[in-house]
């Protein structure tokens, strides 16, 4: 029996560990105990075990995802434009997605039940809240300077070790731009080098990744190990409302937003191009994984789509690394959704905070299962959030990381095309491909 569920894909495992969390938790509650130990505190602990090793690979995948990122770039007229037009689409439709998050969690307030902040129901801790509204209630125009300014650190090092991690996204896209201006002995020596980093934190990850059903199920079962009935069901709805903010605003942007740049940017047919990326859309789906469709993504963009292999072999690999529309989407709602839940009314100018920073973290987002957890705890850190409350949205992290990945590599191929067409290609597109 545990040979087949470890056999099993990620996703189906973390759903049966979600049901026996449900079970668990129920049956356990918070007095049950197993040789004087409470099987409360030892979901806590599995949990908090959990949460450290998804902190503990923030840095080192962050900064190797990044300079391999730029430094993909390369360097002559022709890349540079191509580079050019490639980061300014990604601006573009990410800031999109953001805006697109902001909006549906505004209107449907996730966070709130009955006109009352869901901060009790999610059992979410009182003392915590008013901390942070707190420091919330301190953030002011003056905050989003500070953002800039943190973008550039005095010491690099003290920076890592304190976790200011905008100031090393920033650094990171220095070193990646400019290892693309140095000597080819060496810019070739650092490449392979932050390359192999990068393969590591992969491995790293994909093994933190594997206990993530353990991790999940201790997460959950604590929650709902301190809940009555009614809370549960309270529970449900809730994260049931943040499923469906964040599924509509994705439906939005992947229906909507990336169609209308197709059509009157690229001139093509948003249609055939979904039947010609419907291969690559349904392995990014089931993987979670936008590194792990790359092959495919870029095979359905070169003979399906049409677009040159120059182009596909620049835009998509840059993209798996740096493009993370759903990812950027999904990282502006969860912080939202947060602060509703602890009753904390956000200003305008902390919503553009949120909206910058979400921004300015999904370039820095490796693609990989569930690797968005490590850009919110950015965001909630930077308004004033409590990072403890992301065990908030793990009950349905995983679904939702297959529904914005699927919308990473669209978005990636709609960005390979509108470059293609503005390269000159002529053939994307033509009804003959897109089978």
């Amino acid at each position: 029996m545990f040979k087949t569920i470890m056999n099993l894909k990620l996703h189906w495992q973390i759903l049966i560990a979600l049901l026996l969390a449900v079970i668990a938790g129920i049956v356990a509650g918070k007095t049950a105990s197993i040789f004087g130990i409470t099987f409360y505190n030892i979901f806590s602990f599995i949990g908090s075990l959990f949460m450290n090793a998804l902190k503990m690979i923030i840095i080192p995948l962050i900064v190797s995802s990044i300079i391999v990122g730029v430094a993909r770039i390369g360097g002559g007229e022709g890349l540079a434009r191509m580079g050019g037009r490639t980061i300014l689409y990604y601006a573009t439709t990410s800031l999109f997605a953001i805006l697109l998050g902001l909006l549906f969690v505004n209107v449907l307030s996730p966070g709130i039940i009955d006109g009352q902040p869901a901060q009790q129901v999610l059992g979410l801790d009182a003392e915590q809240g008013q901390m942070a509204a707190a420091k919330v209630g301190e953030k002011g125009v003056g905050d989003i300077a500070g953002v800039f300014l943190d973008m550039v650190p005095a010491n690099v090092v003290s920076a890592a070790a304190n976790g200011q991690l905008l100031g090393l996204i920033f650094f990171s896209i220095l070193f990646g731009y400019f290892i693309t201006r140095i000597q080819e002995a060496y810019a070739e020596a650092q490449y392979n080098f932050w390359e192999g980093i990068l393969e590591v934190m992969m491995k790293i990850t994909d093994l933190v990744m594997k206990f993530a059903p353990i991790g999940v199920f201790a997460l959950v079962a604590k929650v709902i190990a301190g809940m009555d009935g009614d809370e549960m069901l309270s529970l449900a709805s809730t994260l049931g409302w943040f499923f469906l903010s964040v599924v509509l605003a994705l439906a939005a942007h992947v229906f909507i937003v990336l169609p209308l740049l197709l059509k009157y940017v690229a001139r093509v047919s948003p249609t055939r191009h979904f039947q010609a990326m419907s291969p690559a859309l349904l392995t990014a789906f089931s993987t979670a994984s936008s590194s792990a469709t790359l092959p495919l993504t870029m095979e359905c963009v070169e003979k399906n789509a049409g677009v040159s292999n120059k182009t596909t072999s620049f835009v998509l690999p840059l993209g798996a690394t740096v493009n993370m529309d759903g990812t950027a989407l999904y990282e502006c709602v969860a912080a939202m959704f947060i602060a509703q839940a602890y009753g904390i009314e956000l200003s305008f100018t902390v919503q553009f905070t949120v909206v910058l920073v979400a921004l300015l973290t999904s370039i820095g987002v490796a693609g990989i299962p569930a690797a968005s957890l490590v850009a919110i705890t950015i965001i909630l850190g930077v308004i004033g959030l409590p990072v403890e409350a992301l065990g908030l949205i793990l009950a349905v992290d995983r679904i939702l990381d297959m529904f914005r990945t699927s919308v990473n590599v669209f978005s990636d191929s709609c960005g390979a095309v509108i470059i293609g067409r503005y390269e000159g290609e002529k053939g994307i597109l033509q009804e003959e491909r897109a089978l």
